[in-house]
């Protein structure tokens, strides 16, 4: 029987990579990525369909092609790429909606394999030292990416019940770092001057790109119905983070949730929002004792090996202009003391 894989969001890097290492997989005849621009790098033997998941048209796609597994990547982490907040949310959310709708009624579909993150545990001062994945947050997010996260896995959550007959695959990943990868993350790392919250030091988790395309693959390609965390192993402080990647750090008190993003976002640095600032108080740790034991994977990448593949992979232990240092350092210092006004 011939398999047919559709996969959202190719314009983007893991879309895209993800595309071509499955026309290159054994088993899997046919590929076809859709996203609302073209993609600028290279999705192998993969056919393109120019198509906005928001649209039933998604749902013609589908048919036509007579898929029967569906890869959604689609679901964007900054608004920056998306083009506001609004935008995010309506690709995220909405198009979840839309792409569950059509393959609700698509016969042909029989495997959905979600790419979704360990975001949707939260962050903050109860959480317990490792998520695993039968774990409620204690602190449930409220806003940006990591609430629009909860919100796909709940419409996921809808869908296999009303498709018993579908494996639906959900993979929570670690955040995603590595030498091409762009995510929040590595904006962070590779700003002149790391802002940290005063006082903490957040626990930090990574997935290597390859590491996360591979599962991804696993997925696809056998019978692996439930949630799975996806992470390397270990745990890497953000204070060892910064010191390894040659970055000075400057502490910012915590004026309330979103300060340190909302500055951030405002001098252009990087693109965070208040849940991502969350994460960068507390850090966050999760248990992938079952993506072993029943998902049957093993990174190839550490989280302290992942860190090391990025930081080479950006040339970061260069030298940071002195200058440039200063300057970012006095932005920083000039937005928080008018912020600290405001709040005064």
């Amino acid at each position: 029987m011939s398999r047919v894989v559709l996969v959202t969001g190719v314009s983007r890097y893991l879309g895209g990579r993800m595309a071509r290492l499955l026309t290159e997989a054994p088993g899997i005849d046919r590929v076809v990525g859709v996203d609302v621009v073209p993609p600028k790098l290279d999705i192998g033997g993969a056919e393109f369909v120019r198509a906005d998941i928001r649209n039933p048209i998604i749902s013609k796609v589908i048919n036509a092609a007579e898929v029967d597994t569906v890869v959604h990547m689609g679901v964007i982490a900054t608004p920056i790429q998306a083009g506001g907040r609004m935008s995010m949310k309506e690709i995220n959310v909405i198009g979840t909606m839309q792409l569950l709708a059509a393959c609700q009624k698509a016969p042909s579909v029989n495997k959905l394999v979600v790419k979704s993150s360990t975001s949707v545990y939260g962050a903050g001062p109860r959480d317990p030292a490792m998520f695993t994945e039968a774990m409620e947050p204690r602190h449930s997010p409220t806003s940006g990416w990591a609430k629009d996260s909860v919100d796909v896995e709940s419409y996921v959550r809808g869908f296999a019940r009303r498709r018993p007959d579908v494996a639906v695959t959900t993979l929570r990943f670690a955040n995603f770092l590595g030498p091409v990868v762009e995510t929040p993350m590595s904006s962070y790392f590779e700003l002149p001057v790391i802002p940290t919250i005063l006082g903490h030091d957040a626990r930090l988790q990574f997935v290597h790109e390859d590491d996360g395309l591979a599962a991804l693959q696993r997925a696809v390609q056998g019978d692996h119905r439930g949630i799975y965390n996806v992470a390397g192993d270990g745990i890497l402080f953000l204070s060892q983070a910064a010191r390894r990647a040659g970055r000075p750090m400057v502490h910012v008190p915590r004026f309330g949730a979103g300060t340190v993003g909302a500055i951030v976002r405002r001098l252009g640095l990087a693109d965070f929002s208040a849940e991502q600032v969350r994460f960068l108080a507390y850090g966050r740790g999760v248990d992938t004792s079952r993506m072993r034991s029943e998902f049957g994977f093993e990174p190839q990448f550490t989280t302290e090996q992942t860190f090391e593949s990025f930081i080479e992979g950006r040339e970061l232990t260069k030298l940071v202009s002195p200058d440039l240092v200063e300057a970012t350092e006095e932005r920083l210092a000039s937005a928080l003391s008018v912020n600290g006004a405001n709040n005064g």
